[in-house]
């Protein structure tokens, strides 16, 4: 017989539904993903470390778990909210269930939610703290334990999920040498670099230019993660190292974030983030849509952009003219908000890899 399990809110609001995954207590910044596949590449997502996952799409389950979906070692999520929840698994070359698969990883989760109810309420109320478990239905005892969970505003995250020590992804005899600032890196942007000749050399979030600098790599990149980027000093600095070396520099997600404050560009907390596999963003130099995958809580201020006379906006979000891109003048350094390296569209912005190798070319 299935578990009760109990969602509570920071604002008070709370569900009842079934436990999947382990039985448990866990708590985190409640967000949604509009994406009607993936979800194992989500709950994999460094970004998400740290956040309790709504899935929008009514069945989640129905394809298993397989090990080479991972997009880290592991789920790096808090929690799992779901609405119909399936053991049962139709793909056959699937390792296990995503319920076994979510049990093995420690995942705490609820399902049986009126999740349209739920993201219409965070549409509405903004991003909140919030508390999955299995383990009480004492409203009170859960507000307490959710006054323990850190407000994602001002955390710093990068230095939990990144890689503890250097290593090489790729063949060591391609013809271009990449460094890379894990602050959350995922697997599938360090595949499209090898796919394209490219040895990446992967350090920690807190290494600084100079041991990178010392590899003699040919450009530098800057990775996707969680957490606020306001609250990352020492990436700031290395990032300004590196644009002052002049190499190469490319950055995605919170990468581009770093890559706006070193630059004396603000950036902000969204009312309740962007996170799915259809948002439509124009290239503002070629005047044409790509359909993107999109995982973020914190944005780039387009007013702080528009008035520095370092930086260029190149991309805009055309659901809410969110900034989706930029360029740094005079340098060879650019960096978008969303994922070029997932396939929604399914290839509309894999150019953005290229388009950083032509200028490795061109130094």
């Amino acid at each position: 017989m299935k578990k009760i399990a109990t969602l509570l809110l920071e604002d008070g609001t709370h569900y009842k539904g079934l436990s999947i995954g382990k039985a448990g207590t866990s708590g985190g910044e409640i967000c949604f993903n509009t994406g009607m596949t993936g979800y194992q590449e989500i709950y994999t997502d460094p970004s998400y470390f740290g956040q309790i996952v709504v899935n929008t799409a009514s069945h989640i389950g129905n394809y298993g778990a397989i090990d080479q979906e991972q997009e880290s070692d592991c789920p790096k999520i808090s929690g799992l909210v779901v609405n119909s929840f399936s053991v049962m698994y139709s793909r056959t070359t699937a390792d296990e269930s995503l319920d076994e698969y979510l049990k093995k990883n420690n995942t705490v989760g609820i399902a049986e939610i009126d999740t349209r109810s739920l993201v219409r309420h965070i549409r509405d109320k903004g991003a909140m703290n919030a508390i999955i478990s299995s383990e009480t239905d004492d409203i009170e005892e859960l507000k307490k334990k959710l006054t323990a969970v850190p407000s994602m505003d001002q955390l710093e995250l990068s230095s939990k999920v990144c890689t503890k020590k250097p290593y090489i992804f790729g063949d060591n005899s391609a013809s271009i040498k990449v460094a890379v600032l894990d602050v959350g890196v995922k697997k599938s942007i360090l595949k499209n670099f090898d796919q394209r000749n490219v040895v990446c050399k992967v350090f920690p979030a807190e290494t600084t230019f100079e041991e990178m600098a010392k590899w003699d790599p040919d450009g530098y990149f800057i990775s996707n993660g969680p957490g606020d980027p306001s609250a990352m000093p020492y990436a700031v600095t290395t990032v300004k190292e590196i644009l002052e070396s002049g190499k190469p520099l490319f950055g995605i997600c919170l990468g581009h974030q770093i890559i706006a404050l070193a630059n004396g560009v603000a950036t902000y907390k969204l009312h309740h983030g962007h996170r799915g596999l259809n948002h439509p963003v124009k290239n503002l130099e070629t005047g044409l849509c790509e359909i993107t995958s999109q995982n973020h809580g914190f944005a780039v201020d387009k007013e702080s952009l528009e008035n520095n006379k370092n930086v260029e906006l190149t991309h805009i979000n055309l659901n809410d003219g969110v900034v989706a891109g930029l360029k740094v003048l005079n340098k060879k350094a650019f960096s978008v908000q969303y994922h070029p390296e997932s396939s929604p569209g399914p290839h509309d912005s894999r150019y953005l890899f290229d388009q950083f190798i032509n200028l490795i070319h061109q130094n």
